[in-house]
């Protein structure tokens, strides 16, 4: 059903990971191999994201998908901004960079993205951090797009379902990166995902994608039986050779274990699950109860993190995982979603009770 829905091989999804990991290659080479690729468009300009598509419709025709974040509601205090500034100036001197003392100015490109996307042809968009509203969904649908929304918890996905999402996306709390919860973001609930995806599946009527925890075909075979009608992976393409994740990013996942993950809001003041290192460790030491929400710390800290990744310093990096990345490997996109199927298939037939 899920497959003829999106018009792909298998029912695999490589996640909407934003930030630079999701190239055109990469999204492309997915694509190709009969799953769904999807461009990771939530930092990206509206000039980016067409030059992107335009890169990736070069080539491949199959279907694929672009991840846009939901707007985010947000109260900007100059303290706590400038007290944060101050700190994080600490980690600008380690690293040779200019100090920073200023209130960053926020421009919200949500609808100018979507226009772009739109106008692009593309027929699937996923969206994240918030439930998208029945009036967008509906724009969407009436230009032929089939709509994916992000959800946590059952409460959540019941919600969703009502907007007229066309797929639920179940986000367990292995998953790495950011969390999609919206509902009681201050209490979330880190409900795990294969607890997480049975309960979404008797919740709801429209097709589960199981996210959180699967890098290889036991994991899809898991999520099948439960009742999800795809995967979304993340982890596993973040090590693939088409990734534009940072070599060092690379490098600590495939040296990783299962202990080595954490949820922060250190880096950008919302829950993301990465791996472990000094800044996110000092940070949340130093600084509980005076973070910017979610997208002001982000962007407090983008220089920071960008110019370590330069420099090849791990310790000031977001480097997002799953709790599975200890099972990460270096192959390309396609033989991974090659192996996926393979195993996935192998396993459901050796599996017996009796």
């Amino acid at each position: 059903m899920i497959c003829s829905m999106l018009n792909i091989k298998y029912p695999i999804i490589q996640a909407g990971m934003a930030g630079g990991p999701t190239t055109p290659e990469l999204v492309a080479e997915v694509s190709e191999a009969g799953a769904l690729g999807t461009l990771g468009a939530g930092y990206m300009t509206p000039q980016q994201i067409k030059t992107a598509l335009e890169n990736i419709q070069q080539r491949t025709h199959s279907p694929i998908a672009v991840n846009l974040f939901l707007p985010q509601n947000y109260e900007i205090e100059d303290d706590a901004i400038l007290a944060m500034q101050q700190h994080l100036n600490i980690y600008r001197s380690k690293l040779g960079i200019p100090k920073t003392n200023n209130i960053p100015y926020m421009e919200d490109l949500f609808e100018k993205q979507i226009a772009t996307v739109i106008e692009a042809g593309v027929k699937i968009i996923s969206f994240t951090f918030e439930a998208p509203t029945k009036r967008l969904v509906e724009k969407l649908h009436a230009s032929e797009i089939i709509v994916i929304a992000t959800a946590t918890s059952v409460k959540e996905a019941i919600q969703l379902e009502s907007i007229g999402v066309d797929l639920i996306v179940a986000q367990g709390a292995e998953a790495g990166g950011h969390r999609g919860t919206f509902l009681n973001v201050k209490n979330e609930s880190m409900i795990g995902t294969m607890a997480l995806v049975p309960q979404v599946v008797d919740a709801v009527s429209c097709p589960v994608v199981a996210a959180g925890g699967i890098m290889d075909g036991r994991g899809m075979a898991a999520a099948l039986a439960l009742g999800a009608s795809a995967i979304q992976l993340g982890t596993a393409f973040l090590t693939t050779k088409e990734s534009g994740a940072d070599s060092i990013h690379k490098q600590t996942i495939l040296s990783s274990c299962d202990t080595d993950s954490k949820i922060t809001k250190a880096f950008s003041g919302k829950s993301a699950r990465g791996l472990k290192n000094k800044m996110m460790i000092d940070l949340e030491s130093r600084i509980q109860g005076d973070l910017p929400p979610y997208p002001l710390q982000h962007l407090l800290t983008s220089d920071i993190r960008k110019e370590a990744a330069k420099q090849g310093n791990k310790d000031m990096m977001s480097m997002w995982a799953g709790q599975a990345s200890g099972l990460a490997r270096v192959r390309t996109a396609g033989d991974l979603v090659e192996d996926l199927v393979d195993q996935c298939e192998s396993v459901l037939k050796k599996t017996t009770w009796r």
